[in-house]
C-alpha cells in the first residue's frame, strides 16, 4: 500500500505547555490518558502544577484551546490553593502532625535538635534548632527529617512484618508525588519521607499497607484484610491522606 494511504502517526505531546494567567507565565503539565473521554484539567493540592489530561486522539492544538478557555477558572483555583512553606527562619512546619517552628540556631556545627514549649502565637508547639549559615537551613533540616521518617518507618516495618510473618529486603525513601508507598515483586519497600509530618498514625497505616504488599501483590480482599489487621485504623488513614496528604508537598 502506497505511504500516502498509511495512517499517520498522532505526534508525542510534550511534557507541558505554558499559558499566561493574570500577567504571569503558568506551567501545565500534559498527560495523555488513552483511557480519558474528555480533555480534563486539575490543580493539585500539593502545589505542584496543573494538569491537563489529554484523551486518546487528542492534540497539541486542542489541548493549547481548551486550556486557553480554562483560564479563568485556573486563576481562580490557584488563588485559592495554599501557598508554599519553605524551610527558613521562621517556618512553621508539621513534624509528626505537631506544628514547630524553624529557628536558625547559629553556630557551624551541630545536629539539628527539638524542642518542646507552650503553643507560640503561630500555634507551634516545638521549636525545630538547625545550626549554620541560614542558607543551610532548608538542606539541613530536609536531611534530618528523612532520618527521622527513616528511623520511624523501620520501626513501623520491623513491627508490622514481624505480626505478618514477612521479611522486607530493604527500604529506601523518595520524595515522590504519586504515591506514598510502594513495595516491588522482590520484597523492597519503598516510602516518602514526608510521611514524617503526617500524624504518627498516618505513617503506621503506610507502612502496614506496604507490608501487607509483602504476602498479596495485588488490592484484592486478601490484601485488605492483612493490611487492616496490621492497621485497624486503615479507613480512617485513608481519608486523611485523601484530603490532606496533598497539603505534605507545599513543605520545603
Amino acid at each position: 500500500m502506497s505511504s500516502f494511504f498509511r495512517l499517520r502517526r498522532q505526534p508525542a505531546l510534550p511534557e507541558e505547555i505554558t499559558l499566561e494567567i493574570d500577567g504571569r507565565m503558568q506551567r501545565i503539565a500534559l498527560r495523555a490518558n488513552p483511557r480519558a473521554q474528555r480533555y480534563i484539567l486539575r490543580v493539585p493540592a500539593d502545589g505542584g502544577p496543573p494538569v491537563l489530561t489529554v484523551p486518546r486522539g487528542g492534540s497539541l492544538a486542542t489541548a493549547r484551546d481548551f486550556a486557553q478557555r480554562q483560564r479563568g477558572w485556573l486563576a481562580g483555583r490557584l488563588g485559592e490553593r495554599p501557598e508554599a512553606v519553605p524551610f527558613v527562619e521562621g517556618g512553621v512546619i508539621p513534624l509528626r502532625g505537631a506544628a514547630h517552628r524553624i529557628v536558625a540556631a547559629g553556630g557551624l556545627r551541630g545536629l539539628v535538635r527539638r524542642e518542646t514549649q507552650a503553643d507560640d502565637e503561630a500555634g507551634a508547639i516545638g521549636h525545630l534548632l538547625v545550626p549554620g549559615a541560614e542558607e543551610h537551613i532548608a538542606r539541613k533540616l530536609t536531611d534530618w527529617l528523612k532520618r527521622e521518617a527513616r528511623r520511624d518507618l523501620e520501626t513501623a516495618v520491623a513491627r508490622h512484618a514481624a505480626a505478618l510473618g514477612r521479611r522486607p529486603t530493604g527500604l529506601t525513601l523518595r520524595d515522590t508525588r504519586s504515591r506514598w508507598g510502594s513495595c516491588t515483586a522482590d520484597g523492597r519497600l519503598s516510602f516518602s519521607w514526608r510521611l514524617v509530618l503526617a500524624p504518627p498514625s498516618i505513617l503506621d497505616y503506610v507502612a502496614a499497607h506496604e507490608v501487607a504488599h509483602l504476602a498479596e501483590m495485588n488490592h484484592g480482599p486478601r490484601f485488605w484484610a492483612h493490611c487492616r489487621r496490621l492497621a485497624p485504623h486503615t479507613e480512617e488513614a485513608r481519608v486523611w491522606l485523601k484530603r490532606e496528604g496533598g497539603r505534605l508537598h507545599l513543605y520545603g
